[in-house]
């Protein structure tokens, strides 16, 4: 699977879309996770929905980044910014409830960082991904592999 390909996965499941891959023709499709959005149109979904069902086992659905996880990751992050005052105001959103949120109010008012904190996720995110890959690889001889 190429890079390429890891970045789309982490691009869907980031967007809140469920995300599902057949190793034997290297399709990915993708739909919203009509659990946790029930606004999402089914029905414009219907087509991929009926694909998925009709041949569920030929696909393999990544599993999103755990909420536990992501939170490591916004604290791994903080260890790479410079500028203490700005460190500071993400520690401190982090220890505050609903930290997701004000890490996010945070990071989007800190100016360079938030270009940073996008490619520090996507970098973190896509390892959590290659880690899904290489576990069905060897546990269900998926036969892909990273380029």
């Amino acid at each position: 699977m190429t890079k390429n390909r890891i970045r789309e996965i982490y691009q869907n499941l980031d967007c809140g879309m469920r995300c599902f891959y057949n190793p034997e023709t290297d399709e990915l499709k993708s739909l919203p996770d009509f659990d946790s959005n029930p606004y999402a149109d089914e029905e414009m979904w219907q087509d991929v929905s009926e694909e998925l069902d009709s041949n569920f086992d030929k696909y393999v659905e990544f599993d999103k980044l755990p909420t536990r996880e992501y939170f490591q990751i916004m604290v791994d992050f903080i260890d790479t910014v410079a500028d203490k005052k700005i460190q500071d105001r993400l520690i401190n959103a982090l220890n505050k409830s609903k930290p997701f949120r004000n890490f996010k109010y945070e990071i989007d008012n800190s100016g360079q960082y938030r270009q940073k904190w996008f490619d520090f996720k996507e970098q973190e995110y896509c390892k959590w991904i290659e880690k899904q890959i290489k576990e069905l690889n060897d546990i269900n001889d998926f036969k892909t592999t990273t380029k």
